[in-house]
């Protein structure tokens, strides 16, 4: 039985993950484990973004009707 994905969940793991390896106390076997869990957290993440923006692009309308356009992220 696989457990479902979740985004915040994954994000959390990564986190920790990040602050183990940054420790730099672990045994190489065990840091290679680590790092081997992150990256593939990544990608799911990664993937799970590119749906949403997905998403995103297919529910914005505008007055002419329903239009397509890219997600932009605000500039800080």
């Amino acid at each position: 039985m696989s457990e479902k994905f979740v985004f915040e969940s994954a994000m959390k793991r990564i986190e920790e993950i990040v602050r183990l390896l940054e420790q730099g106390d672990a045994p190489l076997d065990q840091s290679l484990a680590l790092f081997e869990e992150g990256t593939g957290l990544i990608k799911k993440c990664s993937a799970a973004l590119d749906q949403a923006e997905q998403k995103v692009e297919m529910l914005v309308k505008t007055p002419e009707g329903p239009e397509t356009e890219p997600f932009q992220v605000p500039e800080e």
